[in-house]
């Protein structure tokens, strides 16, 4: 079941969601890319772990549960408040552990399973200053001067781009919100293949490289995402009827209201009546 968007759905990056999506996606892209690279390649998860990133820059892991409101009793003891109508609390809890980041690595069976491409699915993390994004830039530096292919994918409004766009390079591409870039090694790495979407449009479907003369495996990113989507049940999770987080500007929000209202009354059969 796609999501309510044509493209990507902006509600799905909250911090509170992200995690679960990100995990997602990335499972949703080596499943579909696998049949693609048998025989000679493999596309394996790997994991990379990133200690002393300040709160700041975590993303709350589940998290959320309702505190009981507690009073006493004549006789003193604890007992949860009847007569008395308190604000309940939501009680947050945030992860001290280190964080752990997901990415998938294709490996060349006949080169002794060699590290042919890389793809990366950017977290906010990677995109906000600070140990986290310097750790992400370490590893990125170090793709690039191999002889690795990158793929990133970037479905995230808010944080700092990968890359520096100039303000020809911007006016060339046009205004969008989420980017994917294909860096292929050659000599140099200079060159990116960009494919840019704003808000209202379909995400790509693009080729993932391999080793030459090998062609390109197909991705179709919107497909992943759908997938990750309905496996989810995000449609019966997220309160499309708030605004979204990150804020969207108030024509986007209006359009996703719209979006939202048709997507309830094509699916009944989950939320009933949608005019309840």
């Amino acid at each position: 079941m796609a999501t309510p968007f044509l493209g990507m759905d902006p509600y799905l990056e909250h911090p509170i969601l992200w995690t679960g999506v990100h995990s997602g996606l990335i499972n949703a892209i080596r499943g579909q890319i696998a049949p693609g690279l048998r025989p000679r390649y493999v596309a394996s998860v790997e994991e990379r772990v990133m200690i002393d990133i300040p709160k700041m820059q975590r993303i709350p892991d589940l998290w959320i549960q309702k505190a009981r409101r507690l009073g006493r009793t004549l006789s003193g003891s604890r007992t949860a408040v009847a007569d008395v109508e308190l604000e309940e609390p939501l009680v947050m809890e945030i992860s001290s552990e280190p964080v752990r980041e997901h990415y998938i690595e294709i490996l060349d069976r006949y080169q002794d399973l060699k590290v042919v491409t890389v793809i990366e699915v950017l977290s906010p993390i990677n995109k906000t200053p600070g140990p986290g994004r310097d750790e992400y830039l370490r590893k990125r530096n170090a793709t690039l001067q191999s002889s690795t292919h990158l793929v990133e994918i970037d479905l995230l409004r808010r944080g700092t781009r990968m890359i520096d766009f100039s303000p020809e390079q911007l006016e060339a591409i046009g205004p969008f919100e989420y980017l994917v870039n294909v860096n292929r090694f050659e000599p140099g790495r200079t060159q990116y293949e960009i494919m840019a979407r704003q808000l209202r449009n379909r995400l790509p479907k693009f080729g993932i490289p391999l080793v030459p003369p090998d062609p390109d495996v197909a991705l179709d990113l919107q497909a992943a995402l759908n997938q990750v989507y309905e496996d989810g049940s995000y449609m019966l999770r997220i309160h499309y009827e708030r605004p979204c987080s990150p804020a969207l500007n108030a024509e986007d929000q209006n359009w996703a209201g719209d979006c939202w209202l048709s997507y309830r009354q094509a699916h009944s059969e989950l939320f009933g009546n949608a005019a309840e």
